[in-house]
């Protein structure tokens, strides 16, 4: 009897990778090994993959740039969907005018790229490591925005309704949240457009490397998940997991970064559990010194074990 994966192995051939270890694909380069790893370089290929693996009822996540999740090191029992799908329509004379990014872009590229038009509104997202695609899927932010205040309209495909258009109202968005994310919610983001503003390519481009700069003063290089926790409300998790002395705290090659402490780095060698260790303790730490019960913007994927 043929397996799920024996039909899906029928419908995409040799585009279809088994066995693949997540290190590869991921920032914090930890992670086990996935089932199924499918490779996709337009929406439309985007959009077949998703329909059939839910036709199949095969569990699978769509994987942008890697950043924003931890996976096991059990690894994660389904098929990895590699977005690779990056066109970009910069639409520089509609008034206002606006750009068109499928999902698997890189956002910060999508910043640079509308800036050397000399076109605004998108400089803040340079430093966002992540795909359109994660960031409109989480309201991803930095430099006192976010994608809820620029995003004009998002394409989102459905398992049984088909393929529809929402505003950033619709999106249902929260701080580093939609109602996609919250909920649940099947469904896959397809591409994005958002607003922008005339400019000049001196003025954005300017803006562009004044928060390049701050990125690289204050954010830690080499392999992590990026921002850990979520900020609580009228406060930073750096501070209070600085405050709480665990800067510089390591568990295995994993480490809780001496310069920023809402980033966990990995040293080299590090594992998934490792992280996972770090995350248990500042979140064990800060509620107890502080009483806030910090809360994860990364997503966690597959099993993670909590030690006594």
């Amino acid at each position: 009897m043929k397996t799920k994966l024996d039909k899906l192995r029928e419908i995409f051939g040799s585009k279809l990778q088994e066995n693949v270890r997540m290190a590869h694909y991921t920032t914090a380069r930890v992670g086990g090994v996935v089932d199924g790893l499918l490779p996709v370089y337009t929406v439309d290929e985007l959009a077949k993959a998703a329909q059939a693996l839910w036709e199949l009822e095969l569990s699978f996540r769509i994987l942008g740039s890697g950043a924003n999740i931890l996976v096991s090191d059990e690894g994660f029992h389904g098929v990895m969907v590699l977005n690779r799908a990056h066109n970009l329509k910069i639409r520089s004379n509609a008034v206002p005018p606006s750009v068109l990014a499928e999902s698997g872009a890189i956002f910060g590229t999508v910043a640079r790229q509308t800036a050397l038009r000399g076109l605004s509104g998108l400089e803040w997202a340079t430093s966002v490591p992540g795909t359109v695609g994660g960031a409109v899927y989480g309201n991803a932010g930095a430099h006192g925005s976010d994608v809820a205040h620029d995003l004009e309209m998002a394409t989102i495909l459905h398992p049984n309704k088909g393929i529809e258009a929402l505003s950033a109202d619709e999106m249902g968005y929260q701080y580093r949240s939609s109602v996609f994310k919250r909920e649940g919610i099947p469904a896959v983001i397809l591409s994005a457009v958002f607003k922008l503003q005339p400019s000049t390519r001196e003025e954005a481009w300017q803006k562009i490397t004044a928060f390049s700069e701050k990125r690289l003063a204050s954010q830690p290089p080499g392999a992590s998940t990026g921002s850990t926790f979520k900020n609580p409300e009228g406060d930073y998790a750096g501070r209070l997991i600085e405050a709480a002395g665990l800067k510089g705290s390591q568990a295995g090659q994993a480490q809780i970064s001496p310069v920023h402490a809402n980033f966990i780095v990995n040293e080299g060698g590090a594992t998934a559990q490792d992280y996972y260790k770090l995350i248990r303790l500042a979140q064990a730490r800060v509620k107890e010194k502080f009483g806030v019960q910090l809360e994860l913007e990364i997503e966690l994927l597959g099993e993670f074990k909590d030690e006594q």
